[in-house]
C-alpha cells in the first residue's frame, strides 16, 4: 500500500461523506452525545464538589430556625429562598453575647430580576473577600451593590436602579415593590455572590414592609388623606402616598414598626474565635427543645454530595447501556451502508481499484465520522466547563 493509494482512499471517503452530509451529521451527533454524556456528568460532579465544598468549608457555622439543616445551609450559602423559616434578631444577639463568635446576619427572602436580594451587613463582604469593581459600598437605606454576573446580564451600573419583585403575583398584603439604588458592582468572584444583589439588612426589612415612608400627614393639608385630627394626633386614610424609593428628600420619613429584637432573619453566619469556641457553641445548641439550629455547612454539603454520587452511579449505568445500544446501531448503519453500496465497490474494482484501497475507503469513512463525533465531544465538554459552575449554583437557588 503506497501513499497515493491511501490519499485516494481518503479522498473517496471524504467525497462520499460530504455528499451525504445529513446522514453523517446525525450519526456523528449520536456517537458524540453518547460519548460526551458520561464525561459531562463526571465534569459536573467535579464542579459541584469543588463549588460546594469550597464555599461550605469557608463558612464555619450557620444559625437558623429548627427544621431542615440542608435548606438552612443553602439559604446562608446560596440564598435559596424556599423552605426556610425565620429566626429573630434577638436570637442572633444571644449568639453574639456569648463572646465566642462574630455574627453576620442574612435575610434572603426576596428577589429582583430573578436574582436573590440579600440583606446582610458590611462584614459579609470582608468575610467573603468581595471587592468592588466600580462604584461604592452601601451607605444608606435603599442602597444595594450587585454581583458582576447580574450587572452584565441586565446592563446595570452604579447610579442605576433595581426594583424588587413581589413574591406572589397578587400581593393583597400590601407589600410594595421597592426601587433600590445601585451604588456599586462587585468584582467577579466565581461564586453565588456574582448573581445576587446585596442590601443592608434594614433595607431587607423595608422590602418586607416592617419599615415604610410616606407623606407627612401632620403637615399635609389635603383632607382626602386625613381621617381625624384630635389632641395633636392624626389618623390617616389609605390615600396617604407610600414611598417606594428612598431618596435624599424622603429618607427622614422612613421609620420602623414593632420590636427590633423580633425582626426576622433567615440565617446567621457564625465565625467562632477558635476551634474550642466552635465546639462549645455546637454543644450549647444540641438541645432538642431549642427553636434554633446551629449547623456546620461542610457536613451538610458532604451529605448532599454523597447523595449526588449515588445518583451519578445510576446515571452512568443508564448512559453506558444507552451508549452500547447507540454503538451497535452505528455498526449496523455502517454495515447496511456498505452492503447497499456493494455494486459501487464492484465497479471500483472493475476499473482497477484494488481491494486494499476499497477497504481503506470504508475505514476512512468510519474514522471521519469518529473524528466528527470527537469534535462534538470536545465542544460539549468545553461548554460544560464554561457553564457548569453557573448551572450548579442556579440549581441551588
Amino acid at each position: 500500500m503506497d501513499r497515493m493509494s491511501a490519499m485516494g482512499s481518503l479522498h473517496l471517503a471524504w467525497r462520499y461523506i460530504a455528499h451525504h452530509r445529513a446522514r453523517t451529521l446525525l450519526l456523528a451527533l449520536a456517537l458524540g452525545l453518547t460519548l460526551a454524556l458520561p464525561l459531562a456528568v463526571r465534569s459536573l460532579m467535579e464542579i459541584a464538589q469543588r463549588e460546594y465544598r469550597a464555599r461550605a468549608g469557608a463558612t464555619p457555622l450557620v444559625l437558623g430556625a429548627k427544621g431542615s439543616a440542608l435548606e438552612l445551609t443553602l439559604n446562608a450559602l446560596y440564598f435559596r429562598r424556599r423552605g426556610v423559616e425565620t429566626i429573630q434578631v434577638k436570637q442572633m444577639e444571644t449568639l453574639r453575647a456569648s463572646g465566642l463568635t462574630k455574627v453576620i446576619p442574612i435575610y434572603a427572602r426576596y428577589h429582583a430580576l430573578e436574582a436573590p436580594v440579600v440583606g446582610t451587613s458590611l462584614d459579609y463582604f470582608v468575610f467573603r473577600g468581595l471587592q468592588l469593581a466600580e462604584g461604592r459600598m452601601i451607605t444608606r437605606l435603599g442602597d444595594c451593590v450587585i454581583g458582576s454576573r447580574l450587572a452584565q446580564q441586565h446592563g446595570l451600573h452604579p447610579g442605576g436602579t433595581l426594583s424588587t419583585s413581589p413574591e406572589q403575583v397578587f400581593d393583597i398584603a400590601g407589600v410594595y415593590p421597592v426601587k433600590l439604588r445601585v451604588t456599586g458592582v462587585l468584582a467577579e468572584s466565581h461564586s453565588a455572590d456574582d448573581e445576587a444583589a446585596f442590601v443592608d439588612v434594614k433595607t431587607a426589612w423595608l422590602i418586607e414592609g416592617i419599615a415604610h415612608g410616606h407623606d407627612d400627614v401632620v403637615k399635609n393639608t389635603e383632607t382626602s388623606t386625613v381621617l381625624e385630627r384630635k389632641d395633636g394626633n392624626v389618623a390617616a386614610t389609605n390615600a396617604v402616598r407610600m414611598f417606594t424609593e428612598v431618596t435624599a428628600e424622603n429618607i427622614d420619613s422612613f421609620h420602623f414598626h414593632g420590636d427590633p429584637g423580633a425582626y426576622p432573619l433567615t440565617a446567621v453566619i457564625a465565625l467562632p474565635n477558635d476551634a474550642k469556641a466552635q465546639a462549645i457553641l455546637l454543644g450549647r445548641y444540641q438541645n432538642p427543645s431549642d427553636s434554633t439550629l446551629l449547623v456546620r455547612p461542610v457536613e451538610q454539603m458532604d451529605a448532599l454530595l454523597a447523595s449526588l454520587f449515588q445518583a451519578e452511579r445510576l446515571t452512568l449505568l443508564l448512559i453506558a447501556t444507552l451508549g452500547t445500544a447507540v454503538s451497535l446501531i452505528a455498526v449496523l448503519v455502517f454495515a447496511l451502508s456498505f452492503k447497499m453500496r456493494k455494486r459501487e465497490f464492484n465497479t471500483l474494482e472493475e476499473i482497477g481499484v484494488g481491494r486494499v484501497t476499497i477497504v481503506l475507503v470504508k475505514l476512512f469513512e468510519v474514522l471521519l465520522v469518529g473524528v466528527a463525533a470527537g469534535w462534538i465531544v470536545v465542544a460539549i465538554c468545553w461548554l460544560v466547563q464554561r457553564t457548569g459552575p453557573g448551572l450548579v449554583r442556579m440549581l441551588l437557588q
